[in-house]
């Protein structure tokens, strides 16, 4: 589990897990011919000379004595180790309506041999699975208890602690545990989470760190019978090596390095979500996923630190405290969405979705399900499936079915992060803001010259259309352009759109995304494909429910 990671993939190879290998070499070759070539010039060359012209010389430099050195470069690569040893087994047993915590004792140790310091992130593993934090009864699974802090009420928990130990002889500075586990009780992470960090700077690095992990555990009084197993996993990332875990609100970080058409995994911070981002032939990192937030259920506000929004600095008055459902608090605003999202196992054609608004000054958002959908080399409907497992069995891949996801369904105002749009009402008002990740925004669309519309230049350099200047009309497939859209490298995904009469339409043979720019005060620009056209600048009413794409900034 040591370099485990989410490695950067080619896209033909996507779904793969794998690890790291870290190598460090010198490159002899220069040196070693050098040293060759000194000698041939200090001895064999001399040698030639002196056969050739030994009437003409007073005294042969043979004669006189002469050096030379050799050198030896060596390189010792960077490497750290993970260890753990079990103090005391993390077993117990629990009296529905109890609380009890110290659950057994681990011991992880860790390693590098050099200052520049290290990390370690902890994650839930459950059943072997990334990002899976409860505690499951193999008998029972629905009953299976939730990450959380409770210690009395009616809703059982379970959480994680970190502790330092006392008198560890590791040099200073010490381990860092992060706040949330540092000898308090937090949730076990549903995405990669740092626990631990380890200083750079220290010289001394031969003792490495160590810390204990331990556990508690609440049984509600109406709880379950049976045997709980629940798994942490734990990553040593180091500096010097590619991103251990990609995180889309760290993008910043990691864009650069992406080459063409090379994909990664990354993580959305607000969720625990995961999405293959790429990037793309125009030059932008593109998620090569449609978004799956569910606006108005996550625990997570949607903030400046995590969301693309930034009231204070947009200058336009969609984003006002008054209509925007904007507040602030030392500089970090937070959105509060006047309406959450609906919620459905199963949203496909014809599927009533309750609740949904015609009302272009409220957002809504709704779940699009566990729907996968894989797309042929041919012009028909997609082939739907119920779910990841039933996707990846019809003999296509992982990867290409998480790419397949529809993902969630959004009005313009839920997709700009406002409560009220209808400000933005002339023709190509742009929204500062969304609900991409921090460091993410929507595509803009253009009609007048739709060589600044960035879904067409995108489709324009993967000859999926014939040009970008027929403003709002259909541009029209090159040939083949339909199948290019659908597959390797752009997975884009005809997911249907949520109409006023509150039903989701077209799944599976037409999409609708949404852009950023607005056609007047009531309609918006985005893109809409089937397999007969393609409109890369169509507008429509902003009460539907349409997918979105975020590239970033």
């Amino acid at each position: 589990p040591l370099n485990t990671s989410l490695n950067k993939i080619k896209p033909e190879k996507r779904g793969k897990m794998g690890k790291i290998k870290h190598y460090q070499t010198i490159n002899s070759r220069t040196d070693l011919f050098y040293y060759m070539f000194r000698n041939i010039l200090l001895v064999g060359l001399p040698l030639i000379v002196l056969s050739g012209l030994v009437l003409s010389l007073s005294h042969s430099s043979a004669t006189n004595s002469s050096s030379n050195s050799d050198s030896l470069a060596i390189t010792i690569s960077s490497s750290c180790t993970l260890s753990s040893v079990v103090n005391t087994p993390h077993v117990t047993e629990v009296y529905n309506g109890h609380y009890k915590d110290n659950i057994g004792k681990t011991t992880i140790k860790t390693l590098c041999n050099d200052g520049n310091g290290y990390a370690i992130y902890a994650i839930g593993y459950t059943n072997d699975e990334e990002g899976n934090n409860k505690l499951i009864n193999s008998s029972s699974p629905q009953n299976s208890i939730e990450t959380g802090l409770s210690t009395s009420g009616l809703t059982s928990a379970w959480a994680m602690r970190l502790d330092y130990i006392e008198n560890d002889p590791s040099p200073t500075p010490p381990t860092s545990i992060t706040s949330n586990y540092n000898a308090t009780y937090g949730l076990v992470p549903s995405y990669y989470t740092k626990v631990v960090e380890k200083a750079s700077g220290t010289t001394d690095m031969s003792q490495g760190s160590s810390f204990t992990t331990t556990y508690a555990v609440y049984a509600s009084s109406n709880q379950y019978a049976g045997t709980y197993t629940g798994q942490v996993k734990y990553l040593l990332t180091h500096p010097s090596w590619q991103p251990a875990v990609y995180y889309m609100q760290e993008v910043d970080q990691w864009k650069n390095t992406l080459a063409l058409e090379e994909s990664v995994q990354a993580i959305d911070k607000r969720d625990g979500k995961a999405y293959w981002v790429t990037r793309l032939a125009d030059g932008n990192v593109w998620m090569t996923q449609n978004l799956d937030l569910a606006i108005g259920s996550t625990n997570t506000p949607l903030t400046s630190e995590n969301t693309d929004i930034n009231p204070a600095s947009s200058g336009s008055g969609i984003y006002d405290t008054v209509n925007g459902g904007y507040s602030e608090d030392n500089g970090v605003w937070t959105w509060n969405p006047a309406s959450t999202a609906f919620t459905s196992n199963h949203i496909i054609s014809g599927t009533t979705v309750p609740d949904w608004g015609v009302d272009d000054n409220i957002p809504y958002s709704a779940e699009g399900g566990n729907v996968y959908y894989y797309t042929s080399n041919n012009t028909s409907n997609d082939n739907i499936f119920s779910s990841l497992q039933a996707c990846i069995d019809a003999d296509n891949t992982e990867a290409e079915c998480k790419h397949y996801h529809r993902g969630n369904y959004y009005n313009w105002t839920a997709a700009i992060a406002s409560n009220d749009s209808t400000k933005a009402s002339t023709n190509y008002d742009q929204a500062a803001n969304s609900i991409c990740p921090k460091g993410w925004r929507m595509p803009t669309t253009a009609t007048t010259n739709n060589i600044y519309n960035e879904f067409g230049k995108l489709f324009y350099n993967y000859d999926v259309i014939n040009n970008l200047t027929n403003g709002t009309n259909p541009v029209g497939y090159k040939t083949n352009g339909f199948n290019k859209l659908r597959v390797s490298p752009l997975w884009f995904v005809r997911s249907g759109y949520i109409n006023n009469v509150s039903e989701v339409e077209g799944a599976s043979s037409v999409s609708y995304y949404w852009s950023s720019i607005a056609a007047n005060s009531s309609n918006t620009y985005g893109l809409t494909f089937s397999n007969s056209n393609i409109w890369i600048a169509t507008d429509r009413g902003r009460y539907y429910g349409r997918s979105v794409r975020c590239l970033a900034r």
